[in-house]
């Protein structure tokens, strides 16, 4: 099995690249409520996880180059989740629970679990 590339692999490396477009090159006139919402929601874990991943296994933290376990992808979605629709609504004026953003980011997280295990 080749090791897992981190930063590198193609998924993460599409997830941040459909990211920055969506932002910063898509004018807002041209996008609708899923794509100014969910889209990018969808696209953390891919996006994220890799990264994180990448700076546990500098630091010692992550023992293997193996593509992250499915304890890995779900851990992080629930972490996540609750950290982003939870806790932040509560200490941010401008953030709000969604629920339907924890389940773009689960959309996300098992597209991108079978992804890199389905190879």
């Amino acid at each position: 099995m080749r090791p897992f590339a981190y930063g590198l692999e193609p998924l993460c490396r599409a997830a941040c690249l459909c990211y920055a477009v969506s932002h910063w090159l898509v004018p807002d006139v041209w996008k609708g409520p899923l794509w100014r919402g969910y889209f990018s929601d969808a696209l953390l874990i891919p996006a994220a996880l890799p990264w994180f991943l990448w700076l546990q296994r500098r630091l010692g933290l992550r023992a293997h180059d193996e593509p992250p376990r499915w304890s890995e992808i779900l851990g992080t979605l629930c972490i996540w989740a609750f950290a982003a629709e939870v806790v932040a609504p509560h200490w941010f004026a401008r953030a709000t629970g969604d629920p339907w953003d924890g389940v773009a980011y689960a959309l996300g997280a098992v597209s991108a679990g079978i992804w890199w295990h389905g190879k």
